[in-house]
């Protein structure tokens, strides 16, 4: 054997080495496919800075896999063709974890080219079941709380601990996740108080601005419900003031797609308004965990979330360290092993579980709020006994 042919041999092992040290040094793209204009930054502004807080955390302790996480992110502009195209810019970054919008219409397309190439895709508050196995695919998952369990949650809290009787259900088709809410809440509140307690049920789109039909149908009632359902967001949280303009006192109750007070500059002495959230950002949530978070939120940015919803971003970079480091990989396949073995993890968000069946999460409650004479404050947690089966 030849003094060269060894020199050769030694030298080329040692680039073999050389690369895999490179390798594992690089970072581990995290792509987040969200919306940084338009009017879904209000759900998915929040969230993102979340997963920013993550992504600081675990490099802080060390990172994933002995890895360090980089984001890299693309401008939905709130439009579902755009929320594809941001996914697929990413990807071309290399990302082995794409982060979408807060919502089904919005974040599903980013969702679908994620799984399309075999790379875990999580919705950070999309709440509609079907995003998930049944819906997108495989590869997609949701941090959120799903909206049977905020449906339920909320129609059961009205009814034991509030005890009101009668309801009118105002629904606004803008998405998805409002259809999907107010169907799982009628589902849950009949069974409560039965058919007859629903007194009326209207809709609205909430971009038209103006909703002179639905609250005129609203007055001519012979009896007026105890409360009102409203399932809006988005543009639509407009009708607030108009119902209140138009001499409509019930108390409103509505979702965490209503959570937050930046939207009320309109209302600004609100009040018999109440929603669910993840988190209170007024400083009085019980959880001492999600309190701490939204200080270090203010300090970092300088003002609260939007929403509560914020949590979840962090959760989402949070479950993939859990994943990751259990599967001893990124690779895809591995994660969506592992996240489906997900029971009762303990998370910022709360117990999150998922199985091969269910990608979003059905189990957890929800923070009532209360808003009187434009003040908010945290009521309770509260935890739904029944949730009604998801229609995938």
């Amino acid at each position: 054997m030849s003094k060269r042919w060894i020199l050769s041999a030694t030298a080329a092992v040692a680039a073999v080495l050389l690369s895999g040290v490179a390798a594992a040094e690089d970072p581990i793209i995290i792509g987040a496919a969200v919306a940084r204009t338009g009017w879904m930054v209000q759900y998915d502004d929040g969230p993102f800075k979340g997963v920013e807080m993550g992504i600081e955390d675990i490099n802080a302790q060390g990172g994933v896999l002995g890895r360090q996480l980089k984001l890299v992110v693309s401008d939905t502009k709130t439009d579902p063709a755009g929320s594809a195209r941001a996914a697929q810019e990413v990807l071309d970054q290399g990302a082995q974890l794409v982060i979408a919008s807060c919502d089904l219409d919005f974040g599903g397309p980013a969702a679908f080219t994620a799984n399309n190439a075999g790379v875990v895709a999580f919705g950070t508050c999309a709440a509609d079941p079907k995003f998930g196995v049944q819906g997108i695919g495989r590869f997609a998952f949701t941090m959120a709380t799903g909206t049977p369990a905020i449906a339920a949650n909320e129609a059961e809290w009205a009814f034991n601990k509030k005890g009101w009787k009668t309801t009118y259900i105002l629904m606004d088709t803008i998405a998805e996740y409002t259809k999907s809410v107010c169907g799982y809440f009628k589902e849950r509140w009949v069974e409560l108080a039965g058919a007859e307690s629903v007194v009326g049920e209207d809709s609205f789109l909430g971009t038209d601005g103006t909703f002179p039909a639905a609250i005129s149908r609203i007055k001519a009632l012979p009896t007026q419900p105890d409360f009102i359902r409203l399932c809006s967001g988005g543009p639509g949280v407009g009708i607030v003031k108009q119902l209140r303009d138009a001499g409509i006192t019930q108390p409103l109750l509505a979702s965490d797609s209503m959570d937050g007070d930046n939207w009320l500059q309109a209302t600004p002495d609100l009040s018999e308004f109440y929603y669910g959230a993840y988190g209170s950002l007024f400083g009085d949530d019980p959880n001492p965990v999600v309190k701490g978070f939204m200080e270090r939120f203010i300090a970092k940015y300088g003002d609260k979330p939007i929403s509560s919803q914020a949590i979840t971003g962090y959760a989402v970079i949070q479950a993939f360290k859990v994943a990751a480091e259990r599967a001893g990989s990124t690779n895809g396949e591995a994660l969506v092993a592992e996240y489906e073995k997900f029971k009762d993890e303990e998370l910022i968000v709360g117990k999150t579980s998922y199985s091969p069946d269910l990608h979003i999460n059905l189990g957890r409650g929800q923070l009532i709020m209360q808003v009187q004479n434009g003040k908010h404050a945290a009521i309770e947690w509260h935890v739904p006994a029944k949730v009604p089966a998801p229609k995938l």
